[in-house]
């Protein structure tokens, strides 16, 4: 199997991602830690140049040579590639599609600056503007549990990219949301919970460097 260097910060649900599926599958990996709140190397005309013109995480590097990026992509090259996590048939391939597609725009596409707002933006965020996202990314997250009352993983009896694409930002502790997703959403707990019994599943906190704040470093060199 290829080594993998993926570039990351540990509050990234969308590096999570990427990070989960590299650890779910057993692959041989390199965190490199992002200081995306402090240095804000990924804006830098050299990281955009060199490593991603998007200036975004998750970035994986392959074997030193192939770059992915945008964390859709990223799953969907390593599940084709290990054989995990992938949808059999053309069906299953569009519904995971709809599925992942509806994550990034409708659920974490609304939570995640949400979560951003409340915990690390700079300057304190418009109430108008968080209950909007709050309102909207709840209510979506009752068409992620409305489906799961019904299967026991976005698409079947078995757990695909979309299920991994789908969690990423639930795994963050309830307090950084000011509201606790698994209890107003009993079946998506549910699913939380078979995701986090796959072998090597990891916590985000776990696997990814740059958490807590102030503890980036270790004897003057990131942590990876």
């Amino acid at each position: 199997m290829s080594d993998y260097l993926l570039y990351c910060f540990a509050q990234s649900g969308n590096a999570y991602r990427a990070a989960l599926m590299l650890n779910l599958i057993g692959a041989t990996w390199k965190a490199q830690w992002l200081d995306f709140f402090n240095a804000g190397v990924q804006r830098t005309a050299d990281f955009r140049e060199t490593i991603n013109e998007m200036g975004e995480v998750p970035v994986l590097v392959i074997d030193g040579k192939k770059t992915l990026t945008q964390s859709g992509v990223i799953l969907t090259y390593l599940a084709r590639h290990s054989g995990k996590f992938l949808p059999q048939g053309e069906d299953e391939e569009l519904e995971v599609l709809r599925w992942m597609i509806f994550d990034n725009q409708k659920v974490n596409g609304f939570l995640g600056p949400y979560r951003f707002l409340l915990n690390f933006a700079r300057q304190p965020a418009d109430p108008a503007v968080l209950a909007f996202l709050k309102g909207r990314a709840d209510g979506n997250l009752g068409i992620v549990n409305k489906r799961l009352e019904k299967s026991p993983f976005l698409v079947g009896d078995k757990p695909t990219i979309a299920d991994i694409s789908m969690c990423a930002y639930l795994f963050y502790p309830a307090d950084e949301f000011k509201f606790d997703i698994r209890k107003d959403h009993p079946a998506i707990s549910a699913w939380l919970d078979r995701i986090q019994a796959l072998p090597n599943w990891a916590h985000p906190y776990d696997l990814m460097a740059g958490y807590p704040f102030g503890t980036q470093l270790l004897n003057g060199k990131p942590v990876s």
